[in-house]
């Protein structure tokens, strides 16, 4: 998903390859990222910019979901903080009830606790299916959580 600075970064990308082209060649450049940024005002309105980055990314995932449709997502984890996580995962069980797919690729133990999500592990030769409870980033999150200090104390052990 593009942002809105993405998108302003590019049309003022256009203005400077296209300097030496005609106006015509320049608006058909320009056209698809102002169009994009048209869209987003109408559906955000221009108070997008001023939530939180994480509150941003849920209101444009949320505004750009199809029912029935399929949704190839890389760590979606990254502008949340663990709060918007949960949220996040309220946002795909009603997509899913809606028929939605998702593939998702992310470390964050709590996106891959989605009941009833098949989780793959594509680490080694082989992509295999593993149980929740057996991942690594979970098993490390839960002990971590349990004991900092113990990993605190070891990680910054003086020589």
């Amino acid at each position: 998903m593009n942002t809105r600075e993405e998108l302003q970064a590019d049309l003022e990308s256009v203005e400077r390859d296209y300097v030496d082209r005609s106006e015509t060649a320049r608006q058909y450049a320009r056209s698809a990222y102002a169009g994009q940024l048209g869209q987003m005002q109408r559906e955000y309105g221009k108070d997008l910019d001023a939530r939180s980055h994480g509150e941003s990314y849920l209101a444009l995932f949320q505004a750009r979901f199809v029912p029935g449709g399929l949704y190839l997502l890389d760590e979606p984890e990254t502008p949340l903080s663990p709060l918007r996580q949960l949220s996040f995962l309220v946002m795909l069980k009603n997509m899913v009830a809606q028929n939605a797919q998702f593939i998702i690729a992310t470390h964050s133990p709590i996106i891959m606790a989605f009941p009833g999500a098949v989780i793959l592990n594509f680490d080694g030769d082989k992509i295999k299916q593993v149980y929740y409870q057996d991942l690594e980033h979970v098993c490390i999150t839960k002990s971590f959580l349990e004991n900092p200090d113990l990993y605190l104390r070891t990680l910054f052990k003086e020589p």
